[in-house]
């Protein structure tokens, strides 16, 4: 008990605890500041939307979602045209974007030599830069007739006759409509994916691909069995962010899909709109009223569409977390 007391007592005695400098204090009263005022923001703009959108709210109410009139002459609006065409150009733009984010990250982590990696990284990259007006006019100009003749037309030629195919496939083959639009966006967003995939592999230890690959493991095994494992919040966080750029597009959407406010069929021709795109059109000809307010609901919208998608992400990844603990 002695020596035991004693070896205790040969430790050197902590020193007394410093009072917080000013420097501290400032600091954290910084960085709470910070984090209050994202939460005053983020309450702000969902207040002045609300306030904003009221007069269509107590017009139509939830109505508003599965009405597909639009007539600011009488003043009768539904957004489910909106709606439908910026859900579907997304889902159009994520089945796209996803594989092929997928296999340039997987090419330039395991499979790309070494003196291409870097300037392809860097093109892939690049692209991100390139304004969406841009892609919007390239999309209607040079892209929109490549399409109509190339893929709109025999599509049409090969499965016209089809009982259920072909009603995706109708309307006139003018390379603009939700297919295209589709298309442009998965072009705009796979540089996002692919960059943020392409960093997630990248920190997958060295050590655990080199023992699959010692154990006889081919490439595709390793990033099935051994990196998207380990990788798996970032590139689901990948495509969230692809995901995100793809709803909240407008120029290069308002170019290419056509801009019809009714619904008509569900073609993948047919010409459409897009929330972002009703108001890129709209809203500074709009009067105050119900057609303004009918805007401003459609904003609000797509905040909640954007704020659902994001916690169906986490939801997902705590589910998958979960199932990681339940196998252990």
């Amino acid at each position: 008990m002695k020596t035991a007391m004693h070896s205790l007592s040969s430790f050197p005695s902590l020193p007394p605890r410093r009072a917080a400098s000013w420097a501290d204090v400032l600091f954290a009263a910084l960085t709470h500041g910070a984090a209050w005022l994202t939460l005053a923001l983020f309450a702000g703009i969902i207040g002045s939307l609300a306030v904003g959108a009221m007069p269509a709210i107590e017009a139509y109410g939830l109505s508003f979602f599965w009405r597909s009139e639009w007539d600011p002459a009488q003043e009768r609006f539904g957004g489910l045209a909106m709606i439908y065409g910026t859900l579907a150009t997304s889902a159009i733009a994520l089945l796209i974007a996803v594989p092929v984010s997928f296999g340039i990250a997987l090419f330039l982590t395991e499979l790309s030599p070494r003196w291409l990696k870097r300037p392809l990284g860097i093109a892939i990259e690049l692209l991100a830069a390139v304004p969406s007006i841009v892609y919007g006019m390239w999309g209607l100009l040079v892209f929109g007739p490549i399409l109509a003749t190339w893929v709109q037309q025999p599509l049409q030629r090969a499965f016209g006759d089809a009982p259920v195919i072909s009603a995706l496939l109708t309307g006139p083959p003018v390379g603009i409509g939700i297919l295209s639009a589709g298309i442009i966006l998965a072009i705009m967003i796979v540089p996002f994916i692919a960059a943020v995939m392409r960093d997630v592999f990248e920190i997958t230890p060295p050590m655990l691909k080199e023992s699959a690959y010692g154990l006889g493991a081919t490439t595709w095994e390793v990033v099935s069995r051994i990196v998207l494992p380990y990788t798996r919040t970032g590139v689901i966080g990948g495509i969230m962010l692809g995901l995100g750029r793809a709803l909240g597009e407008t120029m290069a959407v308002t170019f290419v899909i056509g801009n019809m406010n009714q619904l008509g069929s569900p073609s993948l021709f047919e010409a459409a709109t897009s929330i972002t795109a009703a108001l890129a059109n709209e809203f500074a000809e709009a009067g105050e009223g119900l057609h303004q307010a009918s805007l401003i609901y459609l904003g609000l919208i797509l905040f909640f569409i954007t704020f659902a998608v994001l916690a169906a992400s986490r939801l997902l990844l705590m589910r998958l977390r979960q199932g990681e603990g339940a196998r252990a």
